[in-house]
């Protein structure tokens, strides 16, 4: 194959400069965040007769978590009799006991406390919201999967800005319970609070659409009524309804300053599990509002915002484009001269690169004033393992392209907070298994001999920049691969037993 035409540098060349546009975009999030980051969202008035709330729980096989969650709400600082509480469940095992024996409990406390069983999962977590609203007693809603904590003023800090009759809902920003209880964790950590503190305050505060998250929010009963209710027709029904509601006139409020604390996940099959139905979830509802985002009577930059949002996770298609164009621009005999060169190389550089480091520099400075240099060293990571989910994220944004149907499989949570544990390991909830790793694995194997090769020719600016590809891949192949080994057998292994001598269950 001849890898010295110049079609191959014009297709690699024209990948980057799509993939920097997303970067420009990023760096558009910026600059309305320092634009409007003293626009601090106040109360029109406060309630002189605090409202009835009804506090939603969706659950599914959450045994690890559920009694920590019950424990939670029953603390929020809110007259009991106007709160009810609805724990939303659809488990198949012994989660439904134990969020029995909690409704009981938080009865027995004094509180207006249902579980509401199904035996099917229709329609998913947005099915079982749609069959509980219709018995919510409150005209507001506050949503928290299992996995959350809220803190105990979290009502009393949201309701009030509900005395605007415009307003549809309020997103608290999410925290972190297991920040740093390993590597994978700090990371997700950062990505999360890119997209919370910047994005999310940015999009709100300039007047753009802004999503609920899917958690951590209050809405208005008949602002979801009014929106057309939740549909199950995407993976992300947060998403989906947020637009539809939004295109409808209502009002959204993010409130960066109030905190929800959460579990992240502490495998990367868990975390794949979550960005796959996420990615696939956010290109359904591209398809489906865009088209009306754009006949709408909205401002052109409000549209183009939107657009990118919708858009972004295509990047990951690009990525995977890039690592096959990588190898012939390694080869390619274009000589574009000094000058041209470090033109055309330097700005792609700071449109991709560049607008990340500064981008999650900004968001850790903004929420840890005093330890955000902490997070420095994380930044390759980051950028690798952005990098290393290109596959399994491109594999959800093709299914979402060609209308290929999966289950909603919920990210597997173990009750971790800070504290190092190695139980969960043992716990039968995991992630769906796929050949993902495996293809993961040989494009890392492939960028080891890229870089190998850059190095050996001595051109350290390829060798250097390419670094993050291996690291990436094998990062997220090998930690998948080695979830893959039973328990029983390291442990085996490690007391100097062979693999064969393990008893079988």
């Amino acid at each position: 194959m001849d890898f010295t035409s110049p079609l191959w540098y014009i297709c690699y060349l024209a990948v980057l400069i799509g993939m920097s546009g997303y970067g420009f975009h990023r760096l558009t999030i910026l600059y309305l965040y320092t634009k409007h980051k003293n626009d601090i969202p106040q109360p029109k008035e406060e309630f002189k007769e605090l409202p009835l709330i009804t506090v939603q729980l969706p659950v599914f096989n959450e045994m690890h978590v559920v009694d920590r969650l019950l424990d939670s709400v029953a603390a929020m600082d809110y007259p009991k009799e106007k709160l009810q509480i609805q724990i939303i469940d659809d488990s198949t095992d012994e989660t439904t006991a134990i969020c029995a024996e909690g409704a009981a409990r938080l009865r027995a406390m004094g509180f207006d406390a249902e579980m509401i069983h199904r035996d099917d999962r229709t329609g998913y977590k947005a099915g079982a919201l749609e069959n509980a609203t219709q018995f919510a007693k409150g005209d507001f809603l506050f949503i928290l999967d299992a996995d959350f904590v809220p803190k105990p003023d979290v009502l009393q800090k949201t309701i009030h800005y509900f005395t605007d009759e415009k307003v549809g809902l309020i997103q608290t920003r999410w925290g972190h319970l297991n920040r740093t209880y390993n590597v994978l964790t700090r990371v997700q950590a950062m990505f999360l609070d890119g997209h919370l503190e910047l994005e999310q305050t940015a999009r709100n505060r300039s007047g753009r659409f802004f999503t609920f998250n899917g958690t951590a929010g209050m809405w208005r009963k008949s602002c979801i009524e009014d929106a057309g209710g939740w549909e199950h027709d995407t993976l992300t029904e947060d998403m989906d309804l947020s637009y539809r509601a939004q295109l409808k006139g209502w009002r959204f409020v993010f409130l960066n300053n109030v905190e929800t604390p959460a579990e992240l996940p502490v495998d990367m099959d868990g975390f794949k599990s979550q960005q796959h139905r996420w990615t696939k979830g956010s290109i359904q509802v591209c398809k489906k509002v865009l088209p009306a985002i754009w006949r709408s009577d909205v401002s052109l930059a409000i549209k183009l915002e939107a657009t990118a949002h919708l858009t972004s996770n295509f990047a990951y298609l690009a990525l995977i484009c890039l690592c096959f164009l990588i190898y012939p621009n390694q080869h390619s005999k274009i000589d574009l001269g000094p000058v041209g060169y470090y033109l055309i190389n330097g700005t792609i550089f700071f449109f991709t690169t560049v607008s990340i480091c500064a981008f999650y520099l900004t968001s850790q400075k903004a929420l840890r004033p005093d330890a955000w240099w902490k997070e420095i060293p994380y930044l390759p990571l980051l950028m690798a393992l952005g990098i290393g989910m290109a596959v399994n994220n491109a594999k959800a944004v093709l299914e979402a392209i060609f209308n290929h149907q999966t289950a909603f499989v919920r990210t597997p949570k173990y009750g971790i907070d800070q504290k190092p544990r190695t139980d969960w390991k043992k716990s039968s909830y995991k992630a769906m298994k796929t050949l993902t790793p495996v293809v993961e694995l040989l494009f890392g194997i492939f960028f080891l001999y890229v870089v190998g090769e850059a190095a050996m020719k001595k051109n350290w600016t390829s060798t250097f920049l390419l670094l993050p590809f291996p690291v990436g891949f094998f990062y997220t192949s090998l930690s998948s691969l080695a979830m893959m080994i039973p328990t029983r057998v390291v442990s085996g292994l490690a007391n100097g037993a062979s693999p064969s001598s393990t008893p079988h269950s």
